[in-house]
């Protein structure tokens, strides 16, 4: 009987549901292991800014505190293995609070560590290099203050060949986390490309904790007991094959439309998804719906990768400051708006008067007024309710500090119905991030194993490069009719951000129904329905792939983030919900589609 290797989804984020670990260790069979994702570009921030207050922080503590310190005991008793990024930029520090518990509950418990991604100390060198961002093609920034490169799998998979019962890493890439134990499992090596692409796939769909079983799902409405969803588990075989499944009497689902929204999540171009260890081929995959909440996925393939590591450095932006100004009453929402530029206009007098720099960018959105999606047909023009949010970009934190006080002075001085905002104003560091490329063999992961130095592979200086993948043919069948139906009627949709652009797959509930969606959603036709969300509305760019194994395309909209999560300062700072905005768009389909699928229209 072919060997089967099971990984659960942990946690998508530091601050995601404990409900993971705790389904996983109920189950009458819990996963051979369980990664839990706690990094991101923007907590690189948030660890140099614990860092600089104390030089023991730097690693995400709800791991410890939430996730995995209350189920030390179960998890040693059950034999399951533990692999995170949540060592950020000090997994030693994260190691030792480990050990000592472990060590308190008499358990004997190997804990390795993966090392070498922090490049802080490099920076001054790197400076003179002449590095330029890989996506604007702008120069080094003056005021770098970190730098971090994505490693790959291979160091996870010698810490469990020697011995690790937990992997403790800094940044290595999100999908490595599953990828580094079937390396391990399975003995794959370095030019098993078919299987390292399966592999992170695997990892992909994992890594943001239950979003492939229901969570962020387009009908999550319609999903049973999604209070308990169930938090994913991958059934992974030697050759690349897997099911995705969940804890049985879980809520949520596994199934087609869950699963390809999250193989497309914050995915480029699906016939080329760069990771360090694989240049992965997602576009040709093939989704069968096995059982009831068992998603079987084949015909993942890769090639070689690339011969050079992304780094994400950080550099000083100045200070973010946000503001809620709640208002009830007769014209609510023209006094939130008019508050609003009260608030800019005597920030901007009062930081002048002290001396201080003027606002470097300033934003202002009013919420449940269809500021935010103005494509949405039902509107809230009438309600006797608002919220003004404000963000307040500067140099100076003591400008910052002056637009809180302001904020919250209008619930004294500003429009009748103001009132006290239930969240105070909040000031913190803003950072923009700033990618470009080192070559491989100037980086070599260090791997320890309680405290033994595990020997490394030196990282080649070249790796022949493979022709581009292989695509089905797309589905280029004319679509159309004289009727129409809304896109959600259609198909499910997903987004997410990658630096200065968001992706926005569209995946068809049924085959059939591709050829209507893919003629009327151009590139062109994308753009205009979304202009609203570019930087510069008169100069957008937008770029549709296609993927034909999941009957789906998927689209990039650049220039759209204010630059990244740092310095963005729209509500929706990550593109979560940029896909809902693109359900309403009209489809023309035949009059009798749009009758079968319940519209008369």
């Amino acid at each position: 009987m072919d060997k089967i290797v099971r990984i659960g989804a942990g946690s998508g984020g530091r601050l995601d549901s404990a409900l993971g670990i705790e389904q996983h260790l109920g189950s009458a069979t819990p996963p051979d292991y369980v990664i839990f994702d706690h990094m991101a570009e923007a907590m690189v921030s948030i660890f140099l800014i614990e860092m600089s207050r104390d030089p023991d922080l730097g690693y995400s503590a709800p791991f410890l505190d939430i996730h995995i310190l209350p189920y030390l005991q179960r998890i040693a008793e059950c034999g399951t293995k533990i692999i995170t990024n949540a060592g950020g930029l000090n997994p030693h520090a994260a190691a030792r609070i480990l050990q000592a518990k472990a060590t308190a509950l008499g358990l004997k418990l190997k804990i390795g560590i993966v090392t070498g991604d922090d490049l802080r100390p490099q920076l001054p060198a790197l400076a003179k290099e002449g590095h330029r961002e890989m996506f604007s093609g702008k120069p080094w920034p003056e005021n770098m203050i970190g730098a971090t490169a994505y490693f790959g799998a291979f160091p996870i998979a010698a810490a469990l060949a020697a011995g690790a019962d937990i992997v403790l890493t800094g940044r290595v890439v999100d999908s490595a986390l599953a990828l580094g134990p079937l390396i391990h499992e399975f003995d794959w090596g370095r030019e098993d490309y078919d299987r390292l692409c399966a592999g992170t796939l695997v990892g992909h769909l994992l890594e943001c904790g239950a979003q492939a079983t229901g969570g962020t799902f387009t009908d999550w409405l319609d999903l049973p007991d999604n209070d308990n969803i169930g938090f994913g588990i991958a059934e992974c075989r030697a050759d690349g094959s897997f099911v995705l499944t969940k804890p049985e009497c879980t809520g949520g689902a596994a199934s087609i439309g869950t699963v390809s929204e999250q193989i497309l999540y914050e995915v480029n171009d699906p016939a080329a998804y760069i990771v360090p260890d694989v240049i992965c081929n997602f576009a040709n995959l093939n989704l069968e719906q096995m059982a009831p909440d068992r998603v079987r996925v084949t015909g993942a393939t890769g090639r070689a990768p690339p011969g050079s590591y992304k780094i994400s450095a950080i550099s000083d932006a100045g200070w973010k400051a946000a503001g809620l100004i709640p208002v009830i009453g007769i014209d609510a929402q023209k006094k939130a708006r008019r508050m609003a530029e009260a608030v800019f206009t005597r920030t901007a007098r009062l930081a002048e008067s002290a001396g201080l720099p003027p606002a470097l960018l300033t934003h202002s959105e009013l919420l449940a007024a269809g500021e935010l999606t103005p494509r949405t047909p039902a509107s809230n023009a009438d309600a006797g309710e608002a919220v003004a949010r404000l963000v307040y970009l500067t140099k100076d934190v003591r400008a910052a500090r002056i637009f809180g006080v302001e904020c919250s002075a209008m619930c004294l001085n500003g429009s009748a119905g103001a009132l006290f905002s239930p969240l105070a104003p909040s000031i913190s560091p803003s950072h923009m991030l700033f990618c470009f490329l080192l070559p491989r063999d100037r980086l070599t992961p260090r791997v320890e194993v309680d405290g033994i130095v595990i020997p490394m592979v030196p990282e080649p200086s070249k790796i022949p490069q493979s022709p581009p993948a292989r695509l089905l043919p797309p589905d280029t069948r004319p679509g159309g009719g004289p009727a129409s139906v809304p896109l959600i009627a259609l198909a499910w949709a997903r987004s997410g951000d990658k630096g200065n652009l968001f992706n926005l797959a569209v995946i068809a509930r049924k085959p059939e129904y591709l050829p209507h969606i893919r003629t009327a959603l151009t590139p062109e036709a994308v753009a205009d329905w979304m202009r609203h969300l570019f930087d510069d509305p008169e100069d957008h760019k937008v770029t549709r792939f296609d993927a034909p194994g999941l009957h789906a395309i998927n689209f990039l909209l650049e220039e759209t983030m204010r630059g990244s999560t740092g310095t963005n300062l729209k509500l929706d700072v990550a593109a979560k919900g940029m896909a809902q905005q693109l359900l309403n768009f009209p489809i023309p389909v035949p009059t009798e589609l749009a009758r079968a699928l319940g519209d008369p229209a």
